[in-house]
C-alpha cells in the first residue's frame, strides 16, 4: 500500500504558481524527476507508489504511460513560462520507481527526449536511472546510453540469498557483477543500493553485502536502514510474529561496519546514507533535493518544489491519466514553505550532509547548543571553530561526527529547540 499523501492547500486546476517562486530563481539549479510507478512484483517491504501491470488498464497502462507522463512534461512547461521563471536548461534527470526499466528502452528514450526538446539539457546534465539487476541486459543498457543517460543504480539490496527471499526481491544475487560490468561497458556511471536490518540478516550477512558490492568497484554507494512500513506485507508480518525486527544496536553495528568498509575501500560518506569515491561521483539529483534546488516532478504521486512552492500529484494512475487528459494539473494539493518551516527543512536537510550546516544559518538558541553536541560526540568540534579561509570561506559549520550520524535526528531536535 503506497503511502498517504501530505495534508496540505488544494492545488489549482491549472497548475498555476504564485509570482514568489521568480524570487532567486536563476541562483537556482532545475531538475526534473520522473516517476515510473510499475513493478513486475511488488516486495513485501516496499510502500513506494507502484503497481504490477494486471493492476492497471486504459490509459493508465505500460503501454499508453510515455505519452501520458510527457503531457505533464508539456504542461510543466507552460506552468513555468506562465510564473515567469527564467529559461534554464535541465542539469539533473532521474528516473526513478517502481521499476523503470520494465518499460521499453524506447520509452524511457522518449521520456528523455521530451525533457531534452521542452527545457534542454546541461552540456554535463547526470541522467540516472534505476534499474532492478533483474530487468536489465548489455543491449538495453547500451541502448540506455545511446539515449542519454549518463548513470543507472540498481537495487542489489542484499548478496545473501535468505535476506533477499525476506524481502522478496526476484533477483539472483550472482547476477550483480555482471551487471555492473554491462553498465560500466556502455560508458555508465553505476551506483548500488543496499538494505541493512532485514529481519534475519546477520552481521555476517550485512558484511558479505557490502564486500560483495565493494567487489565490483563501483564508485557510489548507498544504504538504508530497513523502514517496515503501515500497510505493506512485511508490517503484516512483524505484527504477527513472522519476523522480528532488529533492535537499534543492531542497526548501528550494520551502519558502522558499512562506513568502515565503504571507507577504507575508498569512499567517502556525503550524505548519511550515501557513499562516493569523489565527489564528481556523487548523485548531483540527490544533492539538488537537500540544496532546496528547483525540480519538477512527473508522474502520479510524484512530489515537485520550485521556488518554495511544494506540490504533489494524485496517487493512481489512472486518476493521473484521467486529469491529464482533460487538461488539467495532476497535483493533489501544495503547501508553501517559508518562515520557520523553511528553516527547520534547511536544518534537517544541511546536517545529514558531508558539507555540513553553516553556523551563520542557525538561529541564536541553536547556536547555543552546538557546543553541548560536540561535547556530546555528536558534531565535529574542529569543524565547529573552524576559521574561514579562501579555499573554505563557509567557517564554523555543524559537522556530524559518526555518532551524528547515528543520531541524526536528535541532533536536528536539540537545534530546532
Amino acid at each position: 500500500m503506497a503511502p498517504a499523501l501530505p495534508d496540505g492547500d488544494p492545488a489549482p486546476d491549472d497548475g498555476a504558481l504564485p509570482a514568489s517562486v521568480r524570487d532567486g530563481a536563476a541562483a537556482r539549479a532545475f531538475g526534473v524527476y520522473l516517476h515510473v510507478p510499475f513493478c513486475t512484483v511488488r516486495c513485501g517491504y516496499c510502500d513506494f507508489n507502484t503497481y504490477t501491470a494486471t493492476e492497471l488498464g486504459g490509459g493508465a497502462s505500460q503501454d499508453a504511460y510515455a505519452a501520458t507522463a510527457l503531457a505533464e512534461v508539456g504542461l510543466a512547461a507552460h506552468v513555468l513560462d506562465a510564473a515567469g521563471l527564467p529559461a534554464r536548461a535541465v542539469s539533473t534527470v532521474f528516473v526513478g520507481g517502481g521499476t523503470p526499466t520494465v518499460l521499453p528502452v524506447d520509452d524511457l528514450a522518449r521520456l528523455l527526449g521530451g525533457v531534452r526538446d521542452t527545457w534542454g539539457l546541461t552540456p554535463d546534465a547526470e541522467v540516472t536511472t534505476e534499474a532492478n539487476p533483474d530487468s536489465v541486459t548489455p543491449a538495453s543498457l547500451a541502448a540506455l546510453a545511446a539515449a542519454g543517460f549518463t548513470r543507472v543504480s540498481f537495487g542489489m539490496q542484499s548478496a545473501v540469498p535468505h535476506v533477499l527471499a525476506t524481502l522478496e526481491r526476484t533477483h539472483d544475487p550472482r547476477r550483480i557483477p555482471d551487471v555492473v560490468r554491462w553498465a560500466r561497458d556502455a560508458g555508465l556511471a553505476v551506483s548500488l543500493d543496499l538494505i541493512y536490518g532485514t529481519p534475519g540478516e546477520s552481521l555476517d550477512d550485512w558484511r558479505a553485502s557490502v564486500e560483495t558490492a565493494l567487489a565490483t568497484g563501483v564508485d557510489h554507494v548507498s544504504a538504508y536502514a530497513l523502514v517496515v512500513e503501515q500497510g505493506t506485507r512485511m508490517a503484516v508480518q512483524v505484527r504477527r510474529g513472522e519476523l522480528a525486527l532488529p533492535d537499534a544496536d543492531d542497526q548501528a553495528a550494520k551502519y558502522e561496519l558499512a562506513d568502515d568498509l565503504l571507507t577504507a575501500a575508498g569512499l567517502a560518506w556525503y550524505e548519511v546514507s550515501n557513499w562516493a569515491r569523489t565527489p564528481a561521483d556523487a548523485c548531483r539529483h540527490n544533492l539538488a533535493y537537500w540544496r532546496g534546488d528547483d525540480w519538477w516532478g512527473v508522474g502520479p504521486g510524484a512530489h515537485s518544489h520550485v521556488g518554495g512552492v511544494r506540490w504533489w500529484n494524485v496517487k493512481h494512475p489512472r486518476a493521473y491519466a484521467d486529469r491529464l487528459a482533460r487538461g488539467l494539473s495532476p497535483a493533489a494539493g501544495r503547501e508553501v514553505v517559508d518562515g520557520e518551516s523553511a528553516a527547520l527543512e534547511r536544518l534537517m536537510l544541511g546536517v545529514r550532509t558531508a558539507h555540513g550546516l553553516p553556523v551563520a544559518d542557525l538561529s541564536p538558541d541553536a547556536r547555543r547548543a552546538v557546543a553541548g553536541l560536540v561535547a556530546d560526540g555528536l558534531v565535529d568540534g574542529r569543524a565547529a571553530l573552524a576559521r574561514p579561509t579562501a579555499d573554505d570561506p563557509v567557517g564554523p559549520r555543524v559537522l556530524l561526527t559518526r555518532r551524528g550520524r547515528l543520531l541524526a535526528d536528535a541532533v536536528v531536535r536539540a537545534l530546532a529547540g
